[in-house]
């Protein structure tokens, strides 16, 4: 795994944005888009409290990226989330044709802390992003940020 400084500046907004869902009510989840030259392109944050379960940020990057980026913008830039993408966002990844992930905390995480406090599995089979995209290039998950992202976490079920 090759992380860099860059890669870590934006994964840290990707925990702040988490924490500002958290703040909100919401599950501790964001995500940003940036381009090969470096430029944040967007950014959002888990807006799932409302009922509709498909606005992860995740998702809201491939639906702006299609409308907004052309084939190539795409492919050479990099999505930095703070959660590894559930199916239906790396579905959405590989149909808009996105480049690299990375990624501060991965699903197989996520699944062990939620067995840990006894939750229920959710609804959808939690798989890593290249079962669903097997091309897309995937880094994760960053060590420097798993106590906070589970902390986040567990604070959502407080």
């Amino acid at each position: 795994m090759t992380i860099t400084e860059t890669d870590l500046h934006h994964l840290r907004r990707c925990v702040d944005l988490a924490r500002e869902a958290l703040a909100d009510g919401d599950e501790p989840f964001g995500s940003v888009l940036v381009a090969a030259d470096g430029t944040v392109l967007f950014e959002d944050r888990n807006r799932v409290k409302d009922g509709d379960e498909t606005r992860h940020p995740e998702f809201e990057i491939s639906r702006w990226a299609a409308n907004n980026l052309i084939p190539q913008q795409r492919a050479t830039a990099t999505v930095y989330t703070s959660g590894e993408h559930c199916p239906m966002c790396a579905a959405s990844h590989g149909w808009v044709g996105l480049g690299r992930i990375v990624y501060a905390a991965s699903t197989a995480q996520l699944t062990a802390w939620r067995a840990e406090w006894g939750l229920a599995p959710g609804p959808v089979t939690p798989l890593p992003i290249n079962a669903i995209a097997p091309g897309v290039p995937v880094e994760g998950p960053v060590p420097a940020f798993e106590a906070e992202l589970r902390g986040l976490h567990l604070a959502r079920l407080a």
